[in-house]
């Protein structure tokens, strides 16, 4: 039996959870205050007092870190790598502490796992960060050469979906072609051929918008916006990342919320019916363009994510797309059993961990 660590960190909270083998024994989510994290000038600079707060909250359990046989923590902002487990070595430490092209919590899972398990003698990991890069060249051009295509996703979730739907329908992972919808606040759609993600939208730049996210806009009326005089940088980025899509046009980034609101009737629930509709439509025509990139060879779509449990908004979808490929629906996103999953992989043999330093492909800085 192998006893497991998995470690995700947020912005606010540190995510752990301790398995045997795949089965959860435990999992807890340390939140952390304003007041706590306001003495720390970057994220980096929480290391210690995170650490602190998972040792305390694993000796409250009853266990200790001698019993573990690894620690593996979330991907972070790294240069693009293919998917995979990959072994926190000296360079992929010396990535995950750079914290550029921007800062991001998930980039500690990697650095609190190697400090837990290094001094033990155990093997620490990262497994499918946003950074998994394996779209196709093809996918990569823009129309500007001075603008590559990045690839930033929910590779996690989405890899762990696909791992999911192949045993589902007894296929081998690495030889089906899924279109795969992760909607949560952000949404990240795609072209899943393989083994691989060849194509995906960036659910910061473009595609269709969701609860949190402007998606794709009108280029130069965006151009004109920026020029304005009436925004600076840091709003505009705020509002195609955070401030835009649903929330943006009905003042929250809660489906729910906007359900009741649907519910009530009016003007306001006409108003919220369309932008919901609308939000739909878009992931639906995301869905077909990806299908377009696996060449219409789809084996099934898959709906991941918070928003696959609403089976209203999922049927608005569905119902433009159900002609292309068998709808699958695995909602919610389960990150701590998908990274236990990627480190059980490599401790059982089914697969070697990968080397960032052998696998990076470019920079992202």
């Amino acid at each position: 039996m192998n006893s497991i660590l998995a470690v995700n960190p947020g912005s606010t909270s540190t995510k752990i959870a301790w398995f045997h083998d795949d089965k959860s024994m435990w999992q807890e989510t340390i939140i952390h205050s304003n007041d706590e994290l306001a003495p720390f000038k970057n994220i980096v600079d929480q290391f210690e007092f995170r650490l602190k707060a998972i040792n305390d909250c694993v000796t409250r359990h009853g266990n200790s870190f001698s019993e573990l046989s690894c620690v593996v923590g979330r991907g972070g902002i790294v240069d693009p790598i293919p998917g995979g487990t990959y072994s926190v070595d000296e360079p992929l430490l010396a990535r995950l502490r750079v914290g550029k092209p921007w800062e991001h919590a998930s980039n500690l899972g990697g650095i609190i796992a190697r400090a837990i398990a290094s001094p033990l003698g155990l093997p620490s990991f990262i497994v499918d960060p946003v950074a998994v890069d394996e779209l196709d060249e093809i996918s990569k051009i823009s129309g500007l050469p001075e603008l590559t295509k990045p690839s930033l996703a929910h590779a996690l979730n989405i890899k762990a979906t696909v791992r999911r739907a192949a045993r589902d329908l007894n296929v081998k992972w690495d030889e089906a072609n899924y279109v795969v919808a992760h909607l949560g606040g952000g949404f990240t759609i795609c072209a899943h051929r393989a083994g691989k993600m060849i194509d995906i939208n960036s659910s910061n730049e473009y595609g269709p918008f969701s609860p949190e996210r402007a998606g794709g806009l009108p280029a130069k009326s965006l151009v004109d916006m920026s020029f304005s005089g009436e925004y600076t940088e840091k709003d505009l980025k705020r509002k195609l990342a955070g401030k835009g899509g649903m929330v943006a046009y009905l003042g929250t980034s809660d489906l729910r919320e906007v359900n009741k609101i649907i519910e009530s009737g009016g003007e306001a629930g006409e108003r919220a019916s369309l932008v919901i509709r609308a939000m739909a439509w878009q992931v639906a025509k995301e869905i077909a363009a990806q299908a377009v990139s696996l060449r219409g060879k789809v084996d099934a779509i898959l709906f991941t994510g918070g928003i696959a449990h609403d089976s209203n908004f999922v049927k608005l979808v569905q119902e433009r797309i159900g002609w292309i490929a068998p709808c699958l629906i695995y909602a919610g996103e389960d990150e701590m059993q998908a990274l236990t999953e990627g480190a059980l992989r490599v401790l059982r043999g089914e697969e070697e961990s990968k080397s960032y330093s052998q696998n990076v492909r470019g920079s992202n800085i």
